[in-house]
């Protein structure tokens, strides 16, 4: 059922004669449905310290906001400004109340925290501080995206006022979890009224290791901004580049972090590259790992062919895929890595490790899928897709998710829910 036949079903009135001969009648002159009203809570969106964190949010939320009213609540962890007491997982930096964010009613606010310390207390403090903002705006429902701590404190808020709260799973916080996190994660997902997952290797994670209800899990896969993952030309992407227009180039969009295989990729690489002169490695993002990585690029030799263009917006990014022979994604966990739909849209293959989702966007006809932290398999696999002939345009006309399909869809379980909440206990 399409959103627009939701619509009309508000609308159109079905009424019964006294033969008992149904007719359909439109009420003349009703005024449009009110729009759901939605206080979507998260801690990921794109920010000036770390441009490719929660992209996926943000065009969900400004597609979302096409279709509802929606307010996002931006919350983040505080952390004390002494340096042993900051996050090292993370690029870490505070986002002040000014922060804005292209088609979208954001709020930013932080509430205090230590790592690990406070894990356990992050939930309860965040629902203290989120509560009075999302009160005053008066939502139907509320919608989070990150399990716990966000997920969690969404719940409680939404029980407070008595309308429903949906949360969204998007990777690491189902497949990374340990010790306290478990616990609360499974709180969290036993109270929601419905669970969004991002593919269907995560809704199976939700239902065996969290005893999620199978009827209030549902999964909507990301999607992609069809404006700029696009087909196009490989010579004119690397002559915009200043790129070498018969070099062979792989590239890797992630954080750098060692979870994202990032180690496992340049002794691929390295390997690789000695038997291949014209082989270059791109490495497009941030993180913690930035400098060792600089610092085990330069000890091996291959500093001039392995390009470090940091964090870029969208536009750029796409035009580094396209100016590629190839993507890569080794990591150890995924949910629904949204940088390989990407890839496939551009009509560029794919090398990824098979992995939470991945199986779901890669198949034989646009890559190869190899286990995790498994450095032949993937050197292999990499020389394998550099050397077949792909059918680019083949490749991309099968990509056509955009990121309003995502957002009928979630407005679909939204409206569900609103409609036939369940009693829900407080977590």
């Amino acid at each position: 059922m399409q959103c627009s036949d939701i619509a009309t079903m508000r609308v159109t009135a079905q009424t019964t004669d006294e033969g008992g001969q149904a007719a359909a009648s439109h009420i003349a002159g009703a005024a449009a449905p009110r729009r759901l009203r939605i206080a979507l809570v998260t801690p990921m969106l794109p920010v000036p310290h770390d441009q490719t964190r929660g992209r996926y949010i943000h065009e969900t939320a400004r597609s979302l906001s096409r279709l509802a009213d929606v307010r996002v609540f931006f919350q983040s962890l505080r952390y004390p400004s002494l340096p042993l007491l900051r996050p090292r997982s993370f690029i870490y930096g505070e986002v002040g109340r000014d922060y804005r964010l292209d088609g979208v009613d954001v709020e930013a606010f932080s509430y205090p925290a230590v790592p690990v310390v406070s894990r356990v207390l992050n939930g309860h403090v965040g629902a203290a501080v989120l509560g009075p903002r999302v009160r005053a705006w008066k939502p139907d429902l509320l919608l989070a995206y990150w399990v716990y701590p966000d997920g969690y404190a969404a719940v409680r808020v939404a029980r407070s006022l008595g309308v429903p709260c949906v949360v969204g799973a998007l990777g690491s916080d189902i497949h990374v979890r340990s010790g306290l996190n478990v616990w609360m994660t499974r709180k969290t997902i036993a109270a929601a009224d419905a669970l969004l997952t991002v593919s269907e290797a995560m809704r199976h994670t939700a239902i065996d290791n969290f005893q999620a209800d199978p009827a209030r899990v549902h999964t909507v896969v990301n999607g992609f901004n069809t404006s700029v993952f696009r087909p196009g030309s490989q010579r004119e992407a690397r002559q915009q580049l200043g790129l070498a227009e018969d070099g062979r180039y792989i590239v890797f969009v992630g954080r750098f972090v060692e979870a994202k295989g990032v180690l496992e990729l340049l002794s691929a690489f390295s390997q690789l590259a000695a038997g291949d002169a014209k082989l270059r490695l791109v490495l497009l993002g941030d993180g913690v790992m930035r400098q060792a990585l600089l610092e085990r690029v330069a000890a091996s030799g291959l500093g001039e062919r392995v390009i470090v263009p940091g964090g870029l917006p969208p536009l750029e990014v796409a035009r580094w895929i396209r100016a590629s022979d190839l993507l890569t994604l080794p990591s150890w966990s995924e949910g629904y890595p949204n940088v390989v739909v990407e890839a496939v849209a551009c009509g560029r293959p794919v090398v990824a490790t098979d992995v939470g989702g991945t199986r779901e966007i890669v198949n034989p006809s646009n890559g190869l899928l190899v286990a995790p932290r498994d450095v032949e398999q993937l050197r292999s696999a990499l020389r394998a897709a550099l050397d077949r002939h792909w059918d680019h345009d083949a490749i991309a006309a099968a990509m056509r998710r955009s990121w309003d399909d995502v957002a009928a869809e979630t407005l679909r379980v939204c409206e569900s829910v609103v409609a036939t909440r369940r009693p829900g206990a407080r977590p």
